[in-house]
């Protein structure tokens, strides 16, 4: 993942109404902050300060989800939360609306990107699909274990296949065991999917975070990414197997994946810079 993030140019103006704009405005545009410890040398005495990097640690660990199908939306919310987000996610919304685009822009502002497209069908398109999708860029690409073995081996090898081609790395595949909005799974599920997504060679698991121990006994090499965080006593929308992230973070989970408990907060800016203050403390 990103350990340093670069800079980045002015983003366009656009309606404030219907972006989470969080930084200075200057002449227009977006002042996007540089790096941990940039601030503006020439700035008023009242002018609003940048806000503190979270530490790489920290970062890395955390996904923004960009659920929106506006891409001016998605690149200005991006940008004015990137001192805590070093991945964002890229659902069908936006990829439905933007196409590779989305990917291509938000890796050039220097993200990782998580493409949650949750690839399922028969082995022959999922593999075609993953070939188009490897070459994209993305860090990560989502595959739904529901589809089996052979379903998330095809698009594994499509992906290695894409990326090769295109002179890239290949995404990890992760494979998508229950979702956190389903709490009618019976027990035996996740674990099962587990099994199939390491056998297929995937490279991760996305799963509720009360799995991540079944994931630790099972799949210990694999990375772990836990949706449906909310922090403790905060609305939970449709997720019935939320979790906080310092549960999660003590559970194990390698990536947060955030989205509400954020972009909906009545702060944004303070919602992540106080999630990303529970995963610090967690991590120590």
């Amino acid at each position: 993942m990103n350990e340093k993030p670069p800079n980045n140019p002015l983003v366009p103006d656009v309606d404030e109404d219907l972006v989470v704009d969080l930084t200075d405005a200057h002449q227009g545009g977006v002042s996007v902050p540089t790096g941990v410890a940039a601030q503006p040398s020439t700035a008023p005495e009242d002018s609003p300060q940048e806000p503190h990097w979270a530490p790489p640690s920290v970062r890395n660990r955390m996904c923004l989800v960009l659920d929106t199908d506006d891409m001016v939306q998605a690149e200005r919310t991006a940008l004015a939360l990137m001192p805590y987000f070093g991945v964002v996610k890229v659902g069908l919304e936006l990829f439905s609306a933007t196409g590779p685009n989305a990917i291509a822009n938000l890796t050039d502002f220097g993200f990782d990107v998580f493409c949650d497209l949750k690839l399922h069908d028969i082995p022959t398109t999922v593999g075609r699909a993953a070939r188009v999708l490897g070459g994209l860029g993305a860090t990560f690409l989502t595959l739904h274990a529901h589809g089996g073995v052979d379903m998330m081996r095809a698009g594994v090898e499509g992906l290695a296949e894409g990326a090769a081609n295109a002179g890239q790395t290949a995404p990890k595949a992760l494979a998508v065991t229950v979702l956190t909005s389903d709490d009618t799974a019976l027990d035996h599920v996740a674990p099962e999917r587990m099994r199939w997504a390491m056998e297929a060679g995937c490279g991760g698991l996305v799963l509720a975070a009360s799995d991540l121990h079944d994931a630790f006994t099972l799949a210990p090499r694999m990375t772990r990414v836990v949706p449906g965080i909310r922090q403790a006593g905060t609305e939970t929308h449709d997720q019935a197997r939320a979790a906080t992230p310092g549960d999660a973070i003590r559970a194990g989970a390698d990536l947060l994946v955030i989205g509400r408990a954020v972009t909906h907060a009545d702060d944004p800016e303070a919602a992540a810079a106080s999630i990303a203050d529970e995963v610090s403390r967690a991590l120590a």
